[in-house]
């Protein structure tokens, strides 16, 4: 049978599934925990978020009726303005026709080959916060360091998305995704506050900081396409068709080359593309450095884990720092990230809206504008699929494949199903793996005694205190003989 609830006022969690806003007479308050027993007690249940109701569906068959075979009956869940603020109105918030050509138009920038030319980068990156993690420990009379990493990992995702989305023009984008952080950060101060309606329009000191902001990004980014686009145009007038397959295509190129060799019509213009760097830096910053720091948190906790990782890592790069031809061996790093996104999704839940009156296999009727809720963290943590162990750290589940760990394939869906499933999901686990096999080769990594294990949610999962870890050098460290150059 179908629960039927009126959840307001929820910690955490709901704030991400349920909205920002506060109603002022809750009538039932629902923990984590009871929200998941929730769904393995009944899989398909209702919620009422004020006066709109949103259908929980945890059935993976339901799910991909949801996403895959009648995925044209439903479209994405208009976001808040707040949350529009943060994300922009890029590829994730595009609907119809817009959304096909600019998904068509971006895919080539995230596909393995392309990315593979990125991995010197990231590699320097890594190891410049190596290097100062292990100086810092050098200093230190106990020689180590204790960092918290969910504050230094941002520096390599910026420095990757950043790269990912500028390419060669890589210095004006660092200046305009440092102002587009101080956006962010005004804008998630305002997320955690009860929603005012309209007072994201007053002209409070903070408010017209974030104006300037925002004027200050699409200025720079404004200029830096035109820049761009005439480089463009002068390179395909002196080689005309002939492509440069050997260098790295970054998402402002594809855009730009995109509008100027089609159509007016199918063009991107100018304001797009501002608002698909803005959607590129939160997506691609955010997930990523929360998925570094679950997975560098959960190696802290179970050394038999880190210390398995660590020999793989060892027998496969040896005293080299990882490349793109050592990525695809290293299969038990690639277990640990899967079980971290498995047990820390980069989001939580998704929601969708019925275009028009759909029935479900199940026999549920949806009417036209009903949203359903798909809670993946929910999913990911349901021992129906994973077994009585669900809760715990086991990457061993992969060892098969993603699509062999649980009982249903779409028990597992950290990036998103179907055609809106994350298109840079490459990115984020290319990342990841280069950074983990860099800090297991350098580091014997263990909690802090001032960690405080508290995931919580702020649209994505983070460390509510922050990831404080202890970071103690190995006595073998890769030489500068074997670092990987950029080229």
């Amino acid at each position: 049978g179908c629960i039927c609830l009126l959840i307001c006022s929820l910690p955490s969690l709901s704030d991400f599934l349920f909205g920002s806003s506060l109603c002022l007479s809750a009538r039932l308050f629902v923990t984590r925990a009871q929200l998941l027993s929730l769904v393995v007690s009944s899989p398909t249940f209702l919620i009422w978020f004020g006066p709109t109701p949103r259908l929980t569906v945890a059935e993976p068959e339901l799910i991909r009726e949801i996403f895959l075979t009648r995925a044209d009956a439903f479209d994405r869940y208009e976001a808040h303005p707040v949350v529009r603020q943060l994300e922009g109105d890029g590829l994730v918030s595009l609907h119809g026709d817009k959304w096909a050509l600019h998904r068509r138009v971006l895919g080539d920038a995230f596909y393995p080959d392309n990315l593979n030319r990125l991995v010197p980068h990231v590699v320097k990156s890594v190891a410049a916060l190596a290097e100062k993690w292990r100086e810092m420990a050098a200093a230190d009379g106990s020689g180590e360091v204790e960092v918290d990493v969910a504050e230094w990992f941002q520096e390599v995702t910026e420095e990757a998305i950043t790269r990912a989305t500028f390419g060669g023009s890589y210095n004006d984008g660092r200046v305009v995704f440092g102002m587009q952080s101080q956006l962010m950060a005004f804008a998630s101060e305002a997320f955690r506050k009860v929603l005012v309606p309209g007072y994201r329009f007053m002209p409070t000191k903070k408010n017209w900081l974030s104006w300037k902001l925002d004027r200050g990004i699409r200025r720079n980014l404004t200029k830096l396409i035109g820049r761009r686009s005439e480089e463009a145009a002068a390179v395909e007038a002196a080689e005309g068709e002939k492509a440069d397959t050997g260098s790295f295509r970054d998402l402002l190129g594809l855009m730009i080359n995109a509008s100027q060799r089609t159509t007016r019509a199918k063009a991107i213009p100018v304001h797009d593309m501002v608002e698909e760097c803005k959607t590129f830096f939160f997506a691609g910053k955010q997930t990523t450095t929360n998925l570094l720091t679950w997975a560098t948190v959960l190696l802290a906790m179970h050394p038999e884990w880190q210390e398995r990782a660590r020999r793989e890592v060892l027998d496969v790069c040896g005293s080299d720092d990882p490349s793109k031809e050592h990525l695809p061996r290293l299969k038990t790093l690639g277990m640990i990230i899967n079980e971290t996104l498995r047990l820390y999704p980069p989001a939580v839940a998704t929601i969708r809206r019925a275009k028009a009156d759909v029935r479900l296999s199940d026999g549920c009727m949806i009417p036209r504008d009903m949203e359903l809720l798909i809670p993946i963290m929910a999913i990911h943590h349901d021992a129906r699929y994973w077994g009585q162990d669900a809760a715990q750290f086991n990457p061993a589940r992969f060892a098969g494949g993603a699509a062999r760990a649980a009982k249903h394939p779409l028990a597992f869906i950290p990036f998103g199903l179907g055609s809106r499933m994350c298109v840079g999901q490459n990115l984020a686990r290319l990342e990841a793996k280069l950074t983990m096999a860099i800090l297991l080769q350098r580091f014997e990594i263990r909690a802090s005694p001032n960690y405080v294990h508290a995931p919580t949610v702020l649209m994505l999962l983070y460390p509510q205190y922050g990831a404080p870890l202890i970071f103690r050098p190995l006595a073998s460290q890769p030489s500068e003989n074997h670092r990987t150059s950029p080229r």
